[in-house]
């Protein structure tokens, strides 16, 4: 269901002048205007009280009291996705601010429409694999690189590959018993779904972590989608790579607790291992 920033948003573009400044104030402070009286909210915007009640019809709302209480429940439903793209004018404190907003609403958009079942089939998968191995390109290489890093210490030979030559090598070689991961936000690098299509021909199993619908997820065995509203700036591609990591942990976690209290005395003592390569923390 969508929430009313959310319709906000989506319709900024349909408003007319007037109750573009409504929507302006409201989506810089929510909270301002949930607990504002109509005529402050309408000093703020710097418009007319029948303008404010407009903009609140326009959102399905019976006048600014019904609307004040949709907006209410928005926020106490999860962060809401509020698209704030970033400015140049735009002080330390702004940037901060939108970048923290932008990525905490993202991460609950996509935890909401993730798939507990197609979590567990994926975790099914990964723990029956005699070898995993994890592909992306661009942004979704770091994503790539992390997943290696994490299931490298879990007793299962892993790969990473963020090189298209490698990853077709890779994929001509594969088989049955092996798991290949390809990691895409847009799933529309072509590369990739021939990639995918040259892995199901030696029958191995191939889990996609991209955009539901894609072309790479209509080759894939199986797919792991999320609901991600697209990245508000045009700098980074920060909200897609810090859910594909978070998906990343959440299939890693699922993967140790399938293996059972054994298999976590052994990360145990990996862990332990490793501890000398560090300096003691003097406030442990």
């Amino acid at each position: 269901m969508i929430n009313t920033l959310e319709k906000i948003t989506q319709n900024i573009d349909n408003f007319s002048k007037s109750e573009r400044k409504v929507a302006d104030v409201i989506l810089a402070s929510p909270q301002t205007a949930i607990h504002s009286s109509i005529a402050v909210l309408a000093k703020l915007a710097d418009v007319s009280e029948p303008t404010v009640n407009r903009f609140c019809r326009r959102l399905d709302a019976k006048g600014f009291p019904d609307f004040k209480l949709h907006l209410a429940q928005s926020l106490a439903n999860g962060t809401p996705f509020v698209q704030r793209p970033l400015d140049e004018s735009d002080s330390p404190e702004s940037y901060i601010a939108k970048t923290f907003e932008s990525s905490m609403a993202c991460l609950n958009a996509a935890r909401n429409s993730l798939d507990p079942q197609a979590v567990n089939r994926a975790v099914d998968v990964l723990t029956q694999a005699q070898q995993l191995s994890f592909f992306g390109l661009g942004a979704s290489s770091a994503v790539a690189h992390d997943a290696m890093n994490k299931f490298f210490r879990f007793n299962v030979p892993v790969q990473c590959f963020d090189d298209v030559v490698m990853m077709r090598m890779s994929a001509a070689n594969s088989s049955a018993n092996e798991v290949l991961v390809l990691i895409s936000y847009t799933g529309r690098t072509k590369a990739l779904v021939e990639i995918a299509q040259l892995a199901r021909k030696n029958n191995a199993v191939v889990l996609g972590l991209t955009a539901k619908n894609s072309p790479l997820a209509r080759v894939c065995s199986m797919v792991l989608s999320m609901d991600v509203p697209n990245d508000a700036d045009l700098y980074l591609p920060m909200a897609s790579r810090l859910t594909q990591m978070v998906l990343i942990d959440v299939l890693a976690t699922g993967f140790i607790l399938r293996r059972g209290s054994t298999f976590i005395e052994n990360l145990r003592k990996v862990k332990e291992g490793i501890k000398n390569s560090q300096f003691d923390n003097p406030h442990l």
